[in-house]
């Protein structure tokens, strides 16, 4: 027994430690993206492909988790996915010019599309029933904790290192990750192998459908929504492409994604919430950001210093909560975790152009600290009622709708702020006028000029748009609380082993 403990213990490090460096891959190019530019002679525009390639290719591969895994073996399919993602790292740092940067990303990003949900998978079927909160916990360590530490250690290494060490540092763990994947990880005797052939319609369908989705999710903002024809016909081609797919793998009996999963209510429900927590997380993470550089002026490791409070305390909550699920109905925590982080976002909607380190460190804390319950008595929840031979397949359709929850989350703040940011200086410009006692005590009393109290009116107009997406933001937590009640409860009870999970 005690090597039994000592194998899951080592499987558990091994398959956490790959699906970090894939999550802070999603966010840590972010921060690095000017220097990049620069070095590479590249337009704002052009480089923006270094990040958006990557998600293109990671949404495309999540759904296909649980059909790769049948296909090829688990532990195949795992360490071939470590092996391109390693060597495409690898390839990024040596890349010079934009067009090489952008292909090996895409490469990284189609290895590292399964990581993250087979690791999942991993993991729920290798702890029993009774454990898994605790697994979830672990391994929420790494999908939570991953995309906000990923700026803080690109500032870093950007500011004082180069762009190309956020891609060397991959190297190391990805070949240590590798060579314990073949020794420790094995394939699941229940899981039978797929051999029917390979559907290429759906597989095509698919692939046109989530990659249209993502693109447009990801472009939309930039290229000016359905202004664009570009946006416009992709938006046609991703609603065709999916309902057609939906339809074909909801009648095949051999499906490449069996959506089947979504019978289960709790599953459904929990899919659901993701999207939230998906819209809430990678959505922050985008415009907490841009506030404290664009209104606040922090530097990059300035602003990777103020997402860590966020972090570290998500990583104090998990333990909390993992425990807690065994004596609390999770539906509970979800809706706490639900209710704390919207009272974080109102909070920090609260900022001014004059708020410190200190003010936004308790409200960024605050979400930290919910996302923790809110992570693992859901994940637990979600997948509570999954067959085993089913759990490649319902992480890989539950990642990736997380993962489309963060980008519909991006867009849509990114729209609302720029609107919002228009109208607020609209109204504030209007009343800059001559007559005004304020304006006129400007201009004499402090001897400002006309440019000058234009950009205070942008400046002002910008912190009202912010602190609106954030409180928005709040709004849509509180109200996606009743989707709760859609869950199954579990028993918190420990639940006896079953034969042959021990092994794993």
């Amino acid at each position: 027994m005690a090597e039994v403990g000592i194998r899951k213990i080592i499987i558990t490090f091994t398959v956490i430690a790959a699906a970090v460096i894939e999550l802070i891959d999603t966010s840590i190019v972010n921060v690095a993206l000017t220097n990049m530019a620069g070095t590479l002679g590249a337009s704002i525009d052009e480089i923006g492909w270094v990040a958006t390639g990557y998600i293109l290719a990671n949404v495309i591969v999540m759904p296909l988790n649980g059909w790769l895994t049948a296909r090829f073996g688990r532990r195949n399919f795992y360490a071939t996915c470590l092996v391109v993602f390693t060597v495409a790292s690898f390839l990024c740092g040596t890349a010079t010019n934009v067009t090489e940067l952008v292909l090996y990303r895409v490469i990284q990003g189609f290895g590292g599309g399964a990581l993250q949900p087979t690791a999942q998978a991993i993991l729920f079927e290798s702890y029993p029933p009774g454990k898994r909160a605790g697994a979830m916990a672990i391994f929420g360590l790494g999908a939570m904790v991953g995309p906000a530490i990923g700026p803080t250690l690109g500032g870093v290494i950007v500011d004082n290192y180069s762009w190309q060490l956020i891609f060397y540092i991959n190297i190391p763990i990805g070949i240590a990750a590798f060579f314990m994947t073949l020794r420790y990880i094995r394939d699941q005797t229940y899981v039978v192998r797929d051999r029917s052939p390979i559907d290429l319609i759906g597989l095509g369908l698919l692939t046109a459908g989530v990659a249209s989705v993502q693109y447009v999710l990801e472009r939309g903002q930039r290229e000016d929504w359905f202004s664009s024809s570009t946006i416009v016909m992709l938006t046609i081609v991703a609603a065709v492409a999916l309902v057609w797919f939906c339809v074909r793998e909801w009648r095949d009996p051999h499906p490449l994604v069996d959506l089947k999963v979504f019978k289960d209510r709790s599953f459904s429900a929990g899919s659901a919430i993701g999207v939230i927590s998906g819209f809430g997380l990678f959505g922050t993470a985008l415009i907490l950001p841009l506030f404290f550089q664009n209104v606040l002026g922090f530097s990059a490791t300035q602003t990777g210093m103020a997402l860590l409070p966020g972090a570290i305390a998500t990583a104090i909550s998990m333990p909390i909560a993992s425990r807690l699920v065994q004596q609390i109905d999770g539906r509970v925590l979800i809706a706490m975790g639900l209710l704390i982080f919207a009272a974080g976002c109102w909070w920090v909607g609260a900022a001014s152009q004059d708020a410190d380190y200190w003010f936004v460190f308790w409200p960024r804390a605050l979400q930290g600290f919910a996302l923790g319950f809110l992570f693992v008595p859901l994940s637990t929840v979600t997948l509570s009622a999954i067959s085993r031979e089913k759990m490649a397949n319902a992480t890989g359709i539950y990642t990736l709708v997380r993962q489309l929850g963060g980008s519909l989350g991006i867009a849509i703040l990114q729209m609302l702020q720029t609107r919002y940011q228009d109208g607020a200086y609209a109204n504030l410009a209007g009343s800059v006028t001559a007559a005004n006692p304020a304006v006129s005590q400007y201009l004499n009393d402090q001897h400002g000029t006309a440019a000058a109290l234009q950009g205070v009116v942008m400046l002002n107009a910008t912190v009202l748009s912010y602190d609106a997406v954030l409180r928005i933001c709040a709004i849509v937590f509180v109200l996606s609380i009743p989707l709760v009640l859609l869950l199954r409860g579990m028993p918190r009870t420990s639940i006896p082993e079953p034969p042959g999970v021990a092994a794993d």
